[in-house]
């Protein structure tokens, strides 16, 4: 199937995440295109500043994973099917916890416009902002060290703050998605997403299919039928048969 332009940069960024480096006929291999076309794609990445250009390629920045808000301009489609059928999970009343993230963010903006009477327990500002355009959802956010760059808080204090509460549902996004679980490229948030699965009945991982097989720096839990991933594709490979293994369910927008 041939990739949209979006879809083909997301996944050089995604490529970057586990490659330090990468030449322009690979990638022209990869995605099945042009050489001319790849530069481009990198090109605009660059100036985008989701990539380093280089004579003949691409190199990770030294922060390799894009901010929030470069983030919220990739894969608009496909976080938009998955946030919608993630609302579809949510009754009203619910008690929920939402880690931080573009794919959160699109979500919350959702429970804000189409459900009321939610408690959320969230360490995210958007995620505060979008739900707080809701007079009728009461929105807990968690103390902690606050970091500009993704716009939510961490830490110790942040932790410790979690085990006070119980929430029904988690919803959280991933940097990487592979066999071993879902991972942040954060290990500040990584812990989040990890304490926040342990406080809650259930977990629901958003994540589009360019994190698939993708390990990022920090896995913040195991696969197991607690678990279910909202996505836009169907897994393959290791990923689909360790999370057949686990007994962890999918749920395809």
């Amino acid at each position: 199937m041939k990739l949209t332009k979006s879809d083909r940069q997301a996944r050089i960024v995604a490529e970057l995440r586990t490659a330090p480096t990468l030449r322009v006929n690979e990638l022209a291999s990869l995605l099945a295109v042009s050489t001319e076309t790849v530069r481009r794609d990198l090109a605009e990445l660059d100036e985008r500043g989701l990539i380093n250009r280089t004579y003949g390629g691409a190199t990770r920045p030294v922060s390799f994973e894009p901010a929030l808000v470069e983030r919220e301009k990739m894969m608009i489609e496909e976080r938009e099917r998955i946030a919608a059928a993630a609302v579809a999970l949510v009754e009203p009343n619910d008690i929920l916890m939402i880690g931080g993230g573009a794919t959160t963010t699109i979500f919350a903006r959702r429970l804000a416009a189409e459900r009321d009477h939610l408690t959320v327990i969230t360490h995210a500002f958007s995620i505060a902002v979008a739900l707080a355009s809701n007079p009728f959802h009461k929105v807990l956010m968690l103390p902690g060290q606050y970091d500009s760059r993704e716009g939510l808080i961490h830490g110790p204090d942040t932790i410790e703050a979690l085990q006070r509460y119980r929430a029904g549902k988690a919803f959280l996004g991933a940097s990487g998605v592979t066999a071993e679980g879902p991972s942040d490229a954060g290990v500040g948030p990584g812990l989040i997403y990890g304490a926040m699965m342990r406080r809650s009945s259930e977990t629901v991982v958003l994540a589009d299919h360019t994190k698939f097989g993708r390990p990022s720096l920090s896995v913040y839990g195991p696969w197991s039928p607690q678990v279910l991933l909202v996505c836009d594709r169907e897994p393959e490979g290791d990923l689909r048969a360790a999370m057949n293994r686990a007994g962890a369910r999918r749920l395809l927008a």
